[in-house]
């Protein structure tokens, strides 16, 4: 795998080495400031079975070597948080002082976090945002505004009326829920003539297939499709659709508009063959280059404040912690070939 060009490490290192100073002797909204201690970073992969996270995996080490950053050996918890809070342990013991993660089930990681915190470890996770315990920054774009942005394509779409399949993710995590509860309030807000049929996947492809098919066996006209998270619920979708003769292009009065989140190289290869029509672009390649970024701060004793940052996103603040909210526009045929998008600079 290939990456494009990627901002220079000093370019990163400005929000740690710029004060943003004031008039008022204060530090500008999302600027660091703080000591100079390191330590160890660990970091633990969530999964192997999803494009999306295989591509962030890949991005991990090219992104630590622009910021000089020396990374423990990775772990990998396979969506299982028993395995997240084994390999957390076996890290520390080894000697870790900050620690990135990326927890699958928000709810199940809130005791760790507590043991952590602690033992003044600081946490960086990336993609979810832990119902509870403190958390140093979240690395995460605003998954509410995926599923807005997906209910606002679709309803266009479809002119306000029709039937749409929800193939939602997993609900115990803060990324399933918000995507989910902000496309049920945008529908049901802007669009009340379409019916969703919910389809809670876990996020899990033989499942969404499996709901999928069956969906489409009891609704023949349903018109749209929403996937959570192209990375495991495209290629099912596309098989579905194809045994079910529904794989058209978009002009033919058959086909089902989908629109999808990721933004995988296979996403926008299925929309230029349209076979999709849309997905917002969920940033691997940031979220690999911003996690790197907040545990080396983190090591070396900077804080953070909520507002604007230099590189396009905001921190916001939480009863938690911080989160800084990574731009992740929505990708269609008119965009899809844009060179900036990570999807296009990976082979």
């Amino acid at each position: 795998m290939k990456f494009g060009p990627v901002v220079a490490s000093a370019a990163l290192l400005a929000l740690i080495t710029a004060c943003g100073s004031t008039d008022s002797g204060g530090t500008a909204p999302g600027a660091a400031q703080g000591g100079s201690a390191g330590g160890k970073i660990g970091i633990d992969h969530p999964r192997a079975d999803s494009d999306f996270w295989n591509s962030y995996i890949k991005y991990v080490p090219q992104m630590a070597g622009e910021l000089k950053v020396e990374l423990m050996n990775p772990t990998n918890s396979q969506n299982d948080v028993a395995k997240l809070v084994a390999n957390t342990q076996a890290l520390v013991s080894q000697g870790a002082k900050v620690m990135v993660m990326a927890p699958q089930d928000t709810g199940a990681i809130a005791s760790t976090l507590q043991q952590l915190e602690n033992k003044k470890i600081p946490v960086v996770t990336v993609d979810t945002r832990p119902d509870k315990g403190k958390v140093y920054m979240v690395v995460r774009a605003d998954n509410r505004a995926y599923g807005t942005k997906a209910c606002e394509f679709l309803g266009e779409k479809l002119g306000g009326k029709g039937k749409v399949v929800e193939l939602m993710g997993a609900l115990s995590s803060v990324n399933g829920r918000d995507r989910a509860e902000a496309f049920r309030e945008c529908m049901k807000t802007k669009f009340p003539g379409i019916t969703v049929f919910e389809e809670p996947t876990e996020w899990d492809g033989g499942k969404a297939a499996s709901m999928l098919q069956t969906r489409l066996e009891q609704n023949p006209d349903v018109k749209g499709i929403y996937m959570h998270a192209g990375g495991v619920h495209l290629a099912p979708t596309i098989q579905v659709l194809k045994a079910k003769g529904l794989l058209v292009a978009p002009e033919d009065p058959k086909h089902v508009f989908v629109v999808s989140n990721d933004g995988i190289p296979q996403e926008f290869e299925a929309i230029r063959k349209g076979e999709i029509d849309a997905t917002v672009s969920q940033p691997a390649d940031l979220y690999a280059k911003y996690a790197i970024f907040y545990a080396k701060a983190a090591a070396e004793g900077k804080t953070f404040k909520p507002g604007p940052t230099d590189h396009d996103s905001t921190i916001i603040e939480l009863p938690n912690g911080l989160e800084d909210q990574l731009p992740a526009p929505l990708v269609t045929k008119e965009n899809v070939d844009d060179p900036n998008l990570w999807g296009n600079q990976v082979k």
